[in-house]
């Protein structure tokens, strides 16, 4: 995987970015992380941003897993503050004033991600405890 990375004289991160106003490149997601749903790329990161600046969230994984209509459903797994109280729809709604158009199609709660040795939360773990959660939709 490693020399697939390096071609032509370039190291091919995986990473996504644009370039700022400022004329800086800015990162904005993994190539492996956008999210194909509805004919749209939607980009976790982004979303995962966006539902963090909500008060009493913890923690905010998302992610895509099989849909049998869009090609993949967006799925949101929040972790709320201790003694937060956070809803499906307020989690929603607040997702949609920061960033319209987008709705995970999926939400679930838990009291905490887990997460590799150096706090990383395993994504991949998640999206294979949620990979059906859209299959009936």
């Amino acid at each position: 995987m490693t020399a697939a990375a390096f071609r032509n004289g370039w190291f091919h991160s995986g990473d996504l970015g644009i370039m700022t106003e400022d004329g800086y490149l800015a990162i904005v997601d993994r190539k492996k992380d956008m999210i194909k749903t509805g004919g749209e790329n939607v980009a976790s990161r982004e979303v995962e941003e966006a539902i963090h600046q909500m008060p009493g969230v913890a923690e905010v994984a998302v992610f895509g897993v099989p849909h049998p209509r869009w090609v993949e459903a967006v799925v949101a797994v929040v972790v709320p503050n201790l003694g937060a109280t956070l809803t499906e729809e307020a989690v929603i709604t607040h997702t949609r004033s920061l960033w319209p158009g987008t709705d995970p199609q999926a939400r679930r709660h838990r009291r905490r991600h887990a997460e590799n040795p150096s706090g990383k939360i395993l994504e991949r773990q998640l999206r294979h405890e949620h990979n059906d959660l859209a299959a009936d939709a």
